[in-house]
């Protein structure tokens, strides 16, 4: 049952009728054809040997009976048997029709004629000894074997790169100019072989190309094919290459997007230098100088964090992109560079330049200051914000979000320096509950209140025990709103890290409450960002990130 219900799965009919259509891939048309079907043609074949492998040739022949002609003739299209690993995977179908051990005359022609199309196969493995395959390939692009014959590749891609230039910088001459068609032509043609590295000049060449006319003329199949193989690291690009494919393809953009949330989400986020690291590699935050590319991915952003309910992980990876696209934005040059208002259109300017100062931009006896004029500016949009307006609420929300960095300061700040208790409590609350439904962040304000007057007693205790924290503790596991236990959580920790007495308690106390309450998730990530600012600080801050260590390894387990 199960042989039976693969074959339809297969589209065997589809293949061969396309083959036989096909033939030998000598017209202009059956060439693109072949060209825009090579992926999934591959795959079928990949599925047809997982199919066979195991049947026997006898049971193969039965299961397709038309097997042999459908291999046979695409065994003779060059372009098939050029393609990525197709040849090779013909040459598996055909190894497993192969009869060991002949019963009759019909077997042993059947091997006869597949050790003929293996010789052919294993012959065409060279470029040189292909020339009348080749050719056809050649010709199609209006060139002749001959001029290229000992480094055909190489030749072609330099004389195609040199037309397309000259064709870039004399644009204006009707004449000589190369028409639309052509270079759709060219970009077809190069799916196939888009993973030989000669061919990298001729792909950034058609991606910096742009010619005259108002629509995009290099084929959708070319430009998802070139994403995906730099997106596999199969091909290397120049940045200005890939940030041109992106700006022309805006599937391509999305893919590579969610590429990298993939990639962030299969490793363990213990080191935030490793989550920048690829974040950085993937080109997008430096992509991002272009308002465009920036607010695609932000709208990516968004969407992951609604689909995930604001997870803290997704939360961590937009804060460190934002980093990054601040550091590449601040190292374009001047006359190149966007004002930020074309990157957060919809925002009140003067939020958007406080917030985009990173702190170590400012000395560290401003931050309490600027933290404040921070929640005095964002209570004021806030408050004149209809709380009816989610949407509205969402973005100024999603914008604070981006700077997290500011947060965590802000709950810092607010243990060790002399700063307005209400102002950052409120940012903080707004940050943790931004709808005030049902007075739901007056409410917060009012827990958040409460504990931090509890810990500022305890502040400059030496000699602290879990018992001091107990009525802090208790807060955080008997609060119901998931918001005002994040933001409890989040003081908590933080005075377990910066207060002259909780360094000794806090693995206990940090241990005790993520036992309890759904907060690991919440802790971990506010770790590794605090560790991850202060991993170029100073001495003093030394004993800190070693306890931040410690209370990561501890905490590895749980999240």
């Amino acid at each position: 049952m199960a042989q039976e219900t693969t074959v339809p799965k297969l589209n065997f009919e589809y293949w061969l009728d396309k083959a036989i259509e096909w033939g030998q891939a000598t017209t202009l048309e059956s060439q693109k054809d072949v060209c825009l079907h090579l992926p999934q043609l591959q795959e079928f074949l990949h599925q047809l040997y997982e199919t066979i492998k195991h049947l026997g040739p006898t049971v193969a022949i039965q299961q397709f009976p038309l097997i042999g002609q459908l291999l046979g003739r695409l065994c003779w299209n060059p372009f098939v048997i050029g393609y990525d690993e197709s040849q090779k995977t013909l040459m598996w179908c055909l190894c497993c029709l192969f009869s060991s051990e002949p019963q009759n005359a019909v077997e042993l022609k059947a091997n006869s004629w597949i050790r003929s199309l293996l010789c052919h196969l294993l012959s065409s493995s060279k470029w040189e000894s292909n020339e009348a395959e080749t050719s056809t390939f050649i010709s199609a692009l209006g060139y002749t074997s001959a001029d290229y014959y000992c480094h055909l590749v190489k030749n072609m891609v330099v004389s195609l790169v040199t037309e397309l230039r000259e064709n870039q910088f004399n644009g204006l001459n009707v004449q000589e100019s190369i028409s639309a068609s052509r270079v759709n032509a060219i970009s077809i043609f190069c799916v196939p072989l888009i993973t030989l590295p000669d061919l990298t000049p001729l792909l950034e060449t058609l991606l910096l190309y742009h010619g005259g006319s108002s629509k995009e003329i290099l084929s959708s199949e070319f430009l998802e094919a070139v994403n995906e193989a730099f997106l596999k690291k199969k091909i290397t690009l120049p940045e200005s290459a890939v940030f041109s494919l992106w700006l022309r393809h805006l599937p391509s953009l999305e893919k590579a997007t969610l590429h990298l949330l993939d990639q962030l989400f299969s490793i363990q986020l213990n080191l935030l230098e490793e989550v920048a690291r690829v974040i950085k590699d993937s080109l997008l935050p430096q992509a991002a100088s272009h308002p465009a590319i920036f607010r695609i991915v932000n709208e990516i952003f968004k969407n992951a964090l609604m689909e995930t309910d604001g997870t803290s992980e997704v939360i961590t990876i937009i804060q460190v992109f934002t980093q990054l696209f601040l550091q590449a934005y601040q190292d374009e040059n001047k006359q190149h560079k966007f004002p930020l208002r074309v990157y957060f259109p919809c925002h009140h300017q003067p939020l958007v330049r406080s917030l985009v100062r990173r702190p170590f931009e400012l000395p560290s006896t401003y931050w309490s200051q600027h933290v404040k004029h921070i929640s005095d500016m964002l209570k004021a949009i806030a408050e004149d914000t209809n709380d009816s307006s989610l949407t509205d609420l969402f973005e100024i929300w999603f914008l604070v979000a981006c700077f997290g960095e500011w947060l965590d300061i802000a709950a810092e700040q607010l243990l060790k320096a002399a700063v307005e208790p209400d102002a950052v409590l409120w940012l903080l609350a707004f940050y943790y509950c931004p709808k005030n439904e049902n007075q739901q962040r007056t409410q917060t304000m009012v827990e958040a209140q409460a504990v931090y007057n509890h810990l500022m007693m305890l502040f400059s205790c030496t000699d602290l025990s879990l018992k001091d924290l107990e009525a802090a503790v208790h807060r955080v596991m008997g609060i119901e709103h998931c918001c005002n236990q994040r933001l409890t959580t989040h003081l908590l920790t933080s005075f377990l890290l910066f207060s002259p007495g909780g360094h000794k308690i806090a693995q206990e106390c940090i241990y005790h409450i993520t036992e309890i309450t759904d907060t690991s998730k919440e802790v971990y990530n506010l770790l590794i960002r605090t560790a991850y600012r202060f991993n170029d600080s100073g001495e003093e801050n030394q004993r800190t990130v070693k306890l931040m260590n410690e209370l990561l390894q501890k905490l590895t387990l749980k999240v």
